[in-house]
């Protein structure tokens, strides 16, 4: 593909919204230290070198990092980046999966990448959901969507969802007016054929407005990894019923809707 010839900087800004839902079962007696695992499994220390990673990724450099543990629970970083000297890799902004964690080598400089956690818990059901948000906003010719099957990977993730748009407009040196500087047909082709695999996946996009939207949902589940105390001694009966509330959570984050007619129909 040839090389678009701007008339001076990429003005575009390209911004990647994405959220994770990771669902477990804890009874009452352990909810609290369901609470204080996830705070230490995914402390601001933890994130920020999650963030850092992505930098990386995407060829950026860190400029500044704000970072916070909060009480009772819950983290955030802010980290300011900027585009590199070096120009990205020509693979950067190409339809294909960005690299693994253990595959991660280099460098962010213009923008922000910032994440924010929220660990809850439902004091009857027994219940736990641990979100993460991150947003990877980006100037110039730097993208953020090779980032996207690092951060799958590095979360145990049962709902995805992410967002990508494209904003504000660059001129080439005729002074024609560019609102992309990339293909992109779906978010889909980011991310890798096994992960794809391993998920119900749904497309909503807006190519007229650049805006692209995938949601995933986990297919295959298995009681034991939701359970957050793995040697537990269920009934047939117990283990139904928690599958039926863990099956409830995830198909409602997944849908964004409530079901809880249906619910309770199931509990009776």
């Amino acid at each position: 593909m040839n090389k678009l010839q701007l008339h001076g900087f990429n003005n575009l800004t390209k911004s990647l919204s994405f959220n994770i839902y990771d669902i477990c079962y804890a009874p009452a007696e352990q909810q609290q230290a369901y609470i204080e695992y996830i705070d230490e499994a995914y402390n601001a220390d933890k994130l920020t070198q999650i963030l850092k990673d992505v930098a990386e990724i995407i060829g950026a450099q860190v400029l500044n990092i704000a970072r916070q543990d909060y009480e009772p629970q819950g983290a955030s970083v802010t980290m300011l980046i900027s585009e590199g000297e070096a120009p990205p890799p020509p693979s950067m902004n190409s339809q294909s999966p960005g690299p693994l964690p253990e595959t991660v080598l280099a460098h962010l400089d213009k923008s922000h990448i910032t994440v924010h956690t929220y660990p809850e818990s439902h004091p009857d059901n027994g219940i736990s959901t641990f979100r993460a948000d991150i947003d990877v906003s980006t100037c110039g010719r730097i993208s953020p969507l090779k980032a996207l099957n690092y951060l799958i990977h590095s979360f145990e993730s049962d709902v995805v969802t992410m967002d990508y748009k494209v904003r504000g407009f660059t001129r080439d040196i005729s002074g024609k007016k560019h609102y992309i500087d990339h293909k992109i047909t779906s978010i889909q082709d980011y991310i890798a054929i096994d992960t794809q695999e391993s998920y119900q996946m749904i497309d909503v996009n807006v190519y007229q407005e650049n805006i692209f939207h995938t949601k995933m949902m986990l297919k295959e589940t298995e009681l034991e990894n939701y359970l957050f105390e793995k040697e537990c001694d269920l009934s047939a009966d117990q283990k139904a019923a928690i599958e039926s509330k863990l099956h409830k959570e995830v198909t409602e984050i997944f849908y964004g809707h409530n079901y809880r007619q249906r619910y309770e129909e199931v509990k009776a």
